[in-house]
């Protein structure tokens, strides 16, 4: 689909705001900290382990990407401990780290001029067990106030913006390892209406009996116990997924105003798009529909991708799919192709903001991240991924694809600041 067509259907928003991107925040499996995760990935450290928040032992499935080293008394008001769960005192610690990266203070901004819009797919859920538990064990008097909304999805947007007085345009958005990326879709639609800068991503944590119970519910989890064989993606022997936590945050700005107050800029998301699959049996799938649309977004043509962030669902028949449109928009083995979260384990709404933040560091530091645990591709996906170590090469423009349970797609292209 060619760009004009594509604005024709409405897939793409009104053009002449460039959206940068000027601040990263990370709190993910392998590093609490930009820096630290992201020298994690290029070192190929593996994060994934024996889950430790609680006792799995009586599960088939044991192992999880786990967030360490994070105090919560380091990043949380004591005041908000009682009424927050773990993953929105994530996205807290996330958002002040991507705001003071962008050295952004809203304070000095006019009212409504920053907004918040994050993506999450699982909401509170340990908050939401343990006022169950105090509910089925003690009675109802034990089941505080802020159960109304702790547990929520818009959690994570609402502390943000009260924290940083944020009163402009906010909201969340709920499409699983996709939302991530369709949150940044968004922000960048608020930025074109005359929004300054708007705090975008996602952070996902459900690592808790209740939230693993949903995960083993919902199928494809590796019920393997090696660590560093549990998670192959686009691998012959791959056998299902590692659930991991945590996730990215970012300051996406007006690009003219960005550079007016001399910020430094991490790279330019330019283009968004998303699609959904038919239901199962009536159609092909359309996560190359996507990429094509994210592309024609941005004005490019396929040639002028360095490298994709692949979605990897470590599923055989998933990477199939998934290497297969690969091939067919870049040619077999025409680009290289990464998936850091092999690292991580997948981290719901939190997977493919992480993977956007890899993206916007690689660009940065010229070097493609490498995937871990996966030996060679499987014949029937001719990728060229990257594998073993990160490989050094020069780069302008990548593509980040997701797929999110249930249909959804979603695909970003960010090219290097200027």
């Amino acid at each position: 689909m060619t760009a004009v067509a594509a604005e024709e259907a409405g897939l793409i928003g009104v053009r002449g705001v460039e959206a940068v991107v000027t601040g990263i925040g990370v709190v993910a499996p392998g590093g609490v900290g930009t820096e630290q995760w992201w020298a994690a990935v290029l070192r190929g450290e593996n994060a994934i382990g024996p889950l430790t928040r609680f006792d799995a032992s009586g599960y088939p499935a044991r192992l999880a990407g786990e967030v360490t080293g994070f105090v919560d008394e380091d990043h949380v008001a004591s005041r908000l401990l009682p009424q927050t769960d773990r993953v929105t005192r994530f996205s807290l610690a996330a958002a002040a780290q991507a705001l003071e990266n962008a050295d952004l203070d809203p304070e000095r901004l006019p009212d409504y001029a920053v907004g918040v819009v994050t993506a999450n797919a699982t909401g509170g859920f340990e908050f939401g067990q343990h006022e169950l538990q105090a509910l089925w064990s003690k009675g109802s008097r034990h089941v505080g106030a802020y159960q109304s909304f702790a547990w929520f999805y818009a959690a994570n947007s609402g502390q943000i913006s009260i924290r940083h007085k944020l009163r402009g345009p906010s909201g969340v958005v709920v499409s699983e390892q996709a939302g991530g990326l369709d949150a940044v879709a968004q922000a960048r639609r608020q930025l074109r209406k005359g929004v300054r800068a708007v705090v975008t991503g996602g952070v996902d944590s459900a690592l808790c009996p209740w939230g693993w119970t949903a995960y083993l519910a919902g199928g494809g989890l590796s019920t393997g116990g090696d660590p560093d064989r549990a998670y192959l993606p686009f691998d012959a022997a791959a056998s299902g997924h590692v659930v991991g936590e945590g996730g990215a945050l970012f300051v996406l700005e007006d690009g003219d105003a960005a550079r007016s107050r001399g910020a430094v800029v991490h790279g330019t998301v330019a283009g968004c798009a998303a699609t959904f699959d038919p239901a199962p049996g009536t159609g092909e799938p359309r996560l190359r529909a996507a990429a094509e649309l994210a592309l024609a977004d941005a004005g490019i043509t396929p040639g002028e991708v360095d490298v994709v962030f692949a979605d990897a669902a470590g599923e055989r028949a998933a990477d199939r799919a998934e290497a297969g449109a690969l091939a067919e928009l870049f040619g077999p083995y025409g680009v290289p192709v990464t998936a850091p979260k092999s690292m991580t384990g997948r981290l719901s709404a939190g997977g493919s903001a992480l993977d956007l933040a890899a993206a916007l560091l690689a660009l940065r530091d010229q070097v493609i991240p490498p995937t871990t645990g996966t030996a060679r591709p499987a014949e029937d996906c001719p990728v060229d991924l990257v594998i073993g170590a990160p490989r050094r090469t020069a780069l302008r423009t990548a593509l980040v694809l997701a797929r999110g349970r249930g249909g959804f797609n979603a695909a970003t292209v960010v090219r290097a600041a200027r």
